[in-house]
């Protein structure tokens, strides 16, 4: 239901955006600011996801947790969606999303409605014995060139 009034409602106040904008500035200059806007946007999002791809990237390595600059990491790209499409509810919104701090409260609303029930790095859960077939076997081998005769019919996979 919400998904439904969000592309009913969002459209709606563009239009009459635009209308009070474009009535107040002009055609051009509002054309101009929505052009400007998806400008500067777009560099801003190249920035702010840098930052959240090397913080993933940190969280990988050091393996800590990834869901907070994977959280981040995807509201910046809906930032950027929302940055792209043409219209001034959307750009704000957006500009918003690239501020950390409503990122933050964003992510923070999100945890009381989301509930991780587990979370596993390198093939099990903390807490829990390996698998059996997670056993790493160390082995050593050697490589011997062969001459392979030239192949001019068939591959052999296939009789005649």
């Amino acid at each position: 239901m919400w998904l439904f009034l969000a592309f009913l409602l969002v459209p709606l106040i563009e239009i009459g955006l635009f209308i009070q904008v474009g009535g107040a500035i002009g055609l051009w200059p509002t054309l101009l600011i929505v052009v400007l806007t998806a400008v500067a946007g777009t560099a801003l999002v190249r920035s702010q996801g840098a930052l959240a791809l090397a913080r993933l990237r940190s969280s990988f390595e050091t393996l800590h947790d990834p869901t907070e600059p994977l959280a981040h990491g995807a509201m910046i790209l809906f930032s950027g969606a929302l940055l792209l499409t043409p219209g001034f509810f959307t750009d704000a919104v957006g500009f918003a999303l690239l501020v950390p701090a409503v990122r933050n409260i964003v992510l923070r609303e999100l945890r009381k409605r989301v509930q991780v029930r587990g979370m596993s790095m390198g093939g099990h859960r903390p807490g829990h014995p390996p698998h059996p077939r997670d056993e790493v076997i160390d082995v050593s081998y050697t490589v011997e060139d062969v001459d392979e005769p030239p192949r001019n019919g068939p591959s052999g996979w296939t009789r005649h």
